[in-house]
C-alpha cells in the first residue's frame, strides 16, 4: 500500500506550536511514502518563514520524499522589486529550484503545478501549455499509479463565495486531465477540506475524476471554525483510493481521524514506468 499525506497552507509565520508537533507525531505514524505540501507555505514569503517550514519538513519527512509548490503567499507582496525580478527566490532557496515537481513510483504518480503569477495578489491562473503537458504525461501512466495532479487554487469550489478563488482555465484543465487520466486533482487555498467527484458537475466524463481540497495544517488562519487538517490517501488497489481527513483536536493535542472516503477509479492501461522524483 502506498501512503500518501497531504498538507497545505501551513503559512509559517502564524504557525500554532502545539499543532505542529502533533502533525509531526501524525507523520511518524503514518511514515507515508509521499508528502505533497501544496502551497501557501509562508505567510510573507520571508527568508526566516521560509527557512522554519524547511526545517518542519526535514523534521516530519527526514528519509521521504517532498513536493512542494509555491502559493500566492510564497511570494512577496510588499517588496515589489523581488516580486517582479525574483519572485520565488526565498522559496527556491528553501525548497530547491524546481516549481513544479513530480514524484513517481509503481503505485503512484504525482504531477505539480506552479499556478502562482507574479502580476497576480491572490488568484491563479494554469496557462494552455502547462495543460497540455500534464496531459500529455498523464496518458502515459500506468493502470497501477494513483495519478494525482497538484494545484496550489482549487478547480472546484462547493461554496458560491468561493468562486472567485478558482483557478483560472480550471475549465478546460479539469476536462483535459480527466479525459488524460487524472484520478484526483488536489488543492489548497480556501483552507476548506473536502472530497467531491467531479462527475457530479460534469456528469458526461468518461474518467473518474475527484478533487480533494486540504485545510490549513498548522496555521492560526482557520475558516469557519474547520480545526486544522490534513488528507492521508491510501492506494492498495488499482481501481480504488481511499481519502482520510484528520483534524487537530485542540483538547487531546492531536491529530484524529474525522471522516473516509472510498474512491472508486477508472482503469484501462497496462502499468508501465519505475520509481523516479523529480
Amino acid at each position: 500500500m502506498s501512503v500518501l499525506l497531504h498538507i497545505s497552507d501551513p503559512h509559517f509565520g502564524t504557525e500554532v506550536a502545539p499543532v505542529a508537533s502533533a502533525l509531526l507525531a501524525l507523520a511518524r505514524s503514518l511514515d507515508p511514502a509521499l508528502v505533497v505540501l501544496s502551497g501557501d507555505i509562508t505567510q510573507r514569503a520571508r527568508r526566516a518563514q521560509f527557512a522554519a517550514a524547511r526545517r518542519f519538513m526535514s523534521e516530519l519527512a527526514p528519509a521521504r520524499p517532498v513536493l512542494a509548490i509555491p502559493g500566492n503567499h510564497d511570494i512577496p507582496l510588499f517588496d515589489l522589486r523581488a516580486r517582479l525580478t525574483s519572485p520565488y527566490a526565498n522559496y527556491q532557496r528553501a525548497f530547491g529550484m524546481a516549481l513544479e515537481p513530480s514524484y513517481e513510483s509503481d503505485r503512484l504518480l504525482v504531477l505539480c503545478l506552479n499556478t502562482t503569477r507574479w502580476f497576480r495578489h491572490k488568484h491563479g491562473q494554469v496557462s494552455d501549455d502547462q495543460i497540455d503537458r500534464v496531459a500529455t504525461r498523464l496518458r502515459r501512466a500506468g493502470s497501477e499509479q494513483l495519478r494525482v495532479v497538484v494545484t496550489h487554487q482549487p478547480v472546484h469550489v462547493t461554496r458560491a463565495a468561493d468562486r472567485n478563488n478558482l483557478l483560472r482555465n480550471h475549465a478546460r484543465a479539469v476536462r483535459a486531465w480527466s479525459d488524460a487520466g487524472a484520478d484526483i486533482l488536489m488543492g489548497g487555498h480556501i483552507h476548506l477540506p473536502y472530497v467531491r467527484s467531479l462527475r457530479d458537475q460534469l456528469p458526461d466524463l468518461t474518467h473518474s475524476t475527484w478533487v480533494v481540497q486540504a485545510g490549513t495544517a498548522v496555521s492560526k488562519r482557520i475558516r469557519d471554525d474547520v480545526p486544522n487538517s490534513v488528507n492521508v490517501l491510501r492506494h492498495a488497489e488499482a481501481s480504488s483510493c481511499s481519502v482520510e481527513r484528520w483534524d487537530y483536536a485542540s483538547a487531546a493535542r492531536e491529530f484524529r481521524k474525522v471522516s473516509c472516503a472510498e474512491l472508486s477509479l477508472t482503469r484501462t492501461q497496462q502499468p508501465t514506468g519505475q520509481p523516479r522524483a523529480s
